[in-house]
């Protein structure tokens, strides 16, 4: 196998390990809005970072963390409903950051790459990018599983039991912004949520505990991961939505089992 499809496998293996949970959380919360919404400001800061002239990763992380406190911050506000919210941040940071890049990229920004990815150029400083990205969010959500899990089943008794709700929604909704902004130069603006969502969605159907849920959505997508790469070395197919397409298949294929959770 060429040298790039395995950093492309490596790569996109590293970004279902930390998804897996993280979409878990995500199905068991309904926030799959929540992740469409950062994935499409992950555009805006793309355009900040050219404004800027920074760095365009780091710019995109920030300013997806930054929007993830936003988020916090305006849900807590009753006025507006929290989809209606969601959907007008969703398309209006979409649209700011298409008008800008296409303003100041001068035609030098791939924006095919930033809004689709490109998993067979992945690098080895995306592979490190991830890697720490990975030593950051997995620790992270073992330590806060089980503040995590009760704040997800009842959020008022998991206050009364002592877990500082407010903070590790907080963590949650950081962590991620922060795998979405990384994974975006490899699967992309629009296909990141579909990585969160579907594995988690079908393995919902495969298993009884919450632990098994979040490792059997990381397996899934590790193998839609294998199998869009498969079939994109073979034939000739976009990788990124050759793997979304493949987790879809895995979902279809789970509809033939009864919910376990």
């Amino acid at each position: 196998m060429p040298e790039f499809m395995w950093f492309a496998l490596l790569a996109g293996c590293g970004v279902a390990l930390m998804t897996g949970p993280l979409g878990s959380f995500a199905v068991w919360r309904r926030m799959a809005y929540f992740g469409d919404t950062l994935a499409h400001s992950a555009l805006t800061g793309v355009a900040f970072g050219l404004i800027l002239s920074v760095n365009v990763n780091l710019a995109v992380t920030v300013f997806c963390l930054l929007l993830a406190l936003l988020l916090v911050v305006l849900q807590n506000n009753r006025t507006i409903a929290t989809d209606t919210l969601l959907g007008i941040l969703s398309h209006t940071m979409l649209a700011l950051g298409l008008v800008v890049v296409s303003v100041f990229a001068n035609g030098w920004v791939d924006l095919y790459g930033f809004l689709f990815g490109d998993l067979l150029a992945t690098s080895a400083s995306d592979l490190v990018n991830i890697a720490i990205t990975a030593g950051i969010v997995l620790p992270l959500l073992i330590w806060l599983w089980r503040p995590l899990i009760a704040i997800t089943v009842h959020e008022e008794l998991a206050q009364v039991e002592g877990v500082p709700v407010a903070w590790v929604r907080t963590t949650l909704m950081l962590m991620m912004a922060l795998v979405i902004a990384v994974a975006m130069k490899v699967v992309g603006v629009l296909l990141i949520t579909a990585l969160l969502i579907i594995p988690a969605a079908a393995s919902r159907r495969l298993v009884k505990t919450p632990e098994q849920m979040a490792i059997c959505a990381s397996a899934i997508g590790m193998l839609a991961i294998a199998g869009g790469l498969a079939i994109s070395f073979y034939w000739d197919t976009p990788a990124g939505p050759s793997a979304v397409l493949c987790a879809s298949g895995f979902f279809a294929l789970s509809l033939a089992k009864k919910p376990a959770l």
